[in-house]
């Protein structure tokens, strides 16, 4: 028998090679208790009566200052309200100026970012002055202007924080388009004989805008930190207000009688923070070609 048969019989006889399935992604334990306590909180604000049945303004001095137990979750307030429902109940506000906060600094962002990095060096040059003077003035800065002309409220709150905090996104879309701009595929279509304005409707602003999708997650959550101490100041919405950063302002005054008014409040605001923060990353990660494997 010859070396070319042998080679041929064993290769007739070899088992065939069967291609291994794709690895499939998978989530890491945090982005799905991020998820959750997301979803949570999103559920408290749309439909608080779903996940409590308690009033939260229903004032009970028989029960004030109750620690934490079966008949009272998360325990009671000086007037004997009960602290889990006032959490679930301000969820809705504190999550309306979150999203109000942010979607108002990133259309300033998105405005003045776009002009600076498609405009000549004359617009940008006076934007990116313009936008020096809003550095230097500091979030509680505003909000103490704004609560003086407009007095404490919920809306004094979102323009503040909204204002205060589109300087940095201005600036990061700036580099977004002046990135895409100089890209390889906007100078071929130039190249194409395609129109100024078709360039950056198809090619400049898609590509500049995808990363925003990740900033516009842990902007929400920086919002609402921001917006929790003003409100801690006595800057933001006045108690008996249920809102996150109401109550721990109600709260403080008994840090060392009933430290669950103080401390369960803040646990809310950071875990919604955090969560929000692991989802942003999780997103980005996603957009960049996938979750690396563990090593």
């Amino acid at each position: 028998m010859s070396a070319t048969q042998v080679i041929v019989d064993a290769e007739l006889e070899a088992p065939p090679v069967v291609a291994s399935p794709p690895r499939l992604r998978r989530f890491h334990p945090g982005v799905i208790l991020s998820g959750l306590i997301v979803a949570f909180l999103i559920v408290a604000a749309v439909l608080p009566s779903w996940v409590t049945s308690r009033d939260p303004l229903a004032i009970d001095i028989s029960h004030s200052l109750q620690p934490p137990s079966l008949s009272h979750l998360l325990g009671t307030d000086q007037s004997g309200r009960d602290l889990y429902a006032r959490i679930v109940y301000g969820a809705r506000l504190s999550l309306l100026i979150g999203i109000g906060a942010t979607a108002l600094s990133m259309t300033i962002a998105i405005a003045f970012g776009v002009v600076a990095g498609l405009s000549g060096r004359l617009v940008d040059g006076a934007i990116n002055r313009f936008i020096e003077v809003l550095f230097s003035f500091p979030v509680l800065l505003l909000a103490l202007l704004f609560v003086t002309v407009f007095g404490p409220s919920a809306t004094t709150e979102i323009v503040a924080v909204g204002i205060g905090t589109a300087p940095g996104y201005a600036r990061m879309v700036r580099g977004q388009v002046l990135a895409v701009r100089g890209s390889g595929y906007v100078e071929a279509a130039n190249a194409l004989g395609h129109s100024y304005l078709r360039v950056v409707r198809r090619h400049i602003l898609p590509n500049a805008m995808r990363p925003l999708v990740v900033v516009v997650t842990l902007g929400v959550g920086q919002s609402i930190v921001w917006a929790s101490g003003m409100s801690f100041l006595g800057l933001g919405v006045a108690p008996p207000s249920p809102e996150w950063g109401a109550l721990l302002d109600a709260g403080r005054n008994y840090v060392t009688g009933a430290w669950w008014l103080e401390v369960l409040p803040g646990v809310a605001i950071v875990a919604f923070a955090m969560s929000v923060t692991s989802i942003g990353r999780y997103v980005r990660q996603r957009l960049e070609g996938g979750l690396r494997d563990d090593r």
